[in-house]
């Protein structure tokens, strides 16, 4: 019995720990109101002009549950851009890795555990995307943004990342 209980708050905490944490106080830096459903499984991103892909690469869109279902998929960043390359290949919509800048736009500055607008990019990893930003001090590395607490940081172009492609909006 004890050990059952230890196993269900070990559980309880778990999940305490992984959820959303926001300034009670603070003005949001990613309100909804910065944002429009394009598609299902496509975000515009209304300051900057961006259209995103709701889902990191490797997660798909479930509209019943109204989230991102499946395992993302952490790349090396040669792969992120083949990636993004061959995804924008058969569609010809202008898909490709957006640069450091792009990317933090995205982010949600008052929360943590995840730093995002969770209501328009939910189930995001609590980790670094891939920006397409290469770092100039350091050939063998490029900017991430990581969406654990909004942060920016240069990693090596062999670790394993993840990614979000981004389109700009273009007229009809």
């Amino acid at each position: 019995m004890k050990r059952l209980i230890t196993v269900l708050f070990s559980l309880l905490w778990v999940a305490e720990v992984t959820a959303q944490e926001c300034l009670t106080n603070a003005v949001e830096t990613t309100p909804d109101e910065v944002f429009s459903q394009v598609t299902d499984d496509t975000i515009l991103h209304i300051p900057t002009g961006l259209i995103w892909q709701r889902c990191a690469v490797g997660q798909t869109w479930n509209g019943e549950t109204e989230t991102c279902t499946g395992d993302a998929e952490q790349l090396t960043w040669q792969q992120a851009l083949v990636y993004a390359r061959d995804y924008d290949a058969e569609l010809l919509e202008g898909w490709r890795m957006p640069n450091v800048k792009e990317l933090a736009s995205l982010t949600e500055r008052n929360c943590v555990r995840p730093s995002v607008n969770t209501s328009f990019f939910p189930a995001t990893p609590q980790d670094s995307f891939w920006s397409s930003t290469p770092s100039l001090n350091d050939p063998e590395r490029v900017w991430t943004v990581a969406f654990f607490n909004a942060s920016y940081s240069i990693k090596e172009k062999q670790r394993a990342v993840y990614l979000r492609l981004v389109r700009t909006n273009l007229p009809d």
